[in-house]
């Protein structure tokens, strides 16, 4: 089936902000603050201990809040929804609600294949271009992310090494949007 097909596609955000450890509180919070109404913000932070990485949740939450973002939490479904998030990023299948947003890390087709069997409404393909939180991972480049597109019967996020200016191009590609860490978290 042709990417995009999914039900959710009209709704399903175009710019996705991954968080990272290795980006500073206060500069992820700019970075959150500086996205556009409808754009997707990922907590990942796997590194925190449970109690820090709620708090940064919460801190993010507030501020999705007041400017129109979805908010999904990386991880357990059950978790996410216990937070408070509007859905998850992860492998784990959740229950069919269309209220909830799940995603799910793709990098080759049998990990589609798996995404889509879990119920995710959104898959995140990776890594697109070489990038700096996965050092020495090859890149899919862009015949391979290309075809990975095609088969996908849910948009298709580009994730890894991607910029803004990259926006167009991964449209081309098939993607329906892009996430980025760096891309978006940057000092300016």
């Amino acid at each position: 089936m042709r990417q995009g097909h999914g039900k959710s596609r009209g709704h399903m955000p175009r710019l996705w902000l991954m968080t990272d450890e290795r980006i500073a509180r206060a500069d992820l919070l700019r970075a959150v603050a500086r996205l556009p109404r409808g754009a997707a913000v990922v907590v990942r932070h796997y590194g925190l201990d449970e109690t820090a990485r709620l708090s940064l949740f919460e801190a993010v939450q507030r501020l999705a809040r007041r400017r129109g973002l979805v908010l999904l939490l990386a991880g357990p479904s059950a978790q996410a929804r216990s937070w408070g998030a509007q859905g998850h990023h992860g492998r784990s299948r959740a229950p069919r609600d269309r209220h909830w947003l799940h995603s799910a890390p793709v990098h080759n087709h049998r990990e589609l294949v798996t995404a889509i069997r879990a119920g995710a409404g959104a898959v995140l393909v990776s890594p697109l271009f070489a990038t700096r939180s996965h050092p020495g991972a090859p890149p899919l480049g862009a015949a391979r992310f290309a075809a990975l597109a095609r088969c996908s019967p849910v948009p298709v996020i580009a994730l890894g090494g991607v910029r803004r200016r990259h926006a167009g191009l991964v449209r081309r590609l098939g993607a329906h949007g892009f996430a980025a860490i760096d891309g978006l978290a940057a000092r300016r």
